[in-house]
């Protein structure tokens, strides 16, 4: 039997879609929030790629890139801005 590729970038189509998708990031992620930003690097994709994202958050596009990398920690007033381009909030909940 054949195998398609999977690129969750393909079924992130609304806020809805990417607030669920990051959400379910949120709750993986354990102690490494690297993870948190891969998923936001999948978003990025779905958005029209991280130069587009980078322009519309009015971040660094290399900045970025390496934010998204999963190799660094998240700053806030990144995950605000990417957050902010992407068309959904941060929020805390109980």
């Amino acid at each position: 039997m054949p195998t398609k590729e999977h690129k969750a970038s393909q079924y992130l189509k609304t806020p809805q879609d990417i607030a669920a998708y990051l959400n379910a990031a949120i709750e993986e992620m354990d102690d490494d929030p690297r993870l948190l930003m891969k998923a936001f690097r999948n978003v990025a994709e779905a958005q029209g790629g991280v130069s587009a994202i980078a322009r519309q958050a009015r971040l660094d596009r290399v900045a970025l890139s390496r934010a998204l990398s999963g190799r660094r920690n998240p700053r806030l007033d990144t995950l605000a801005k990417l957050s902010a381009a992407c068309g959904i909030k941060l929020r805390f909940s109980v």
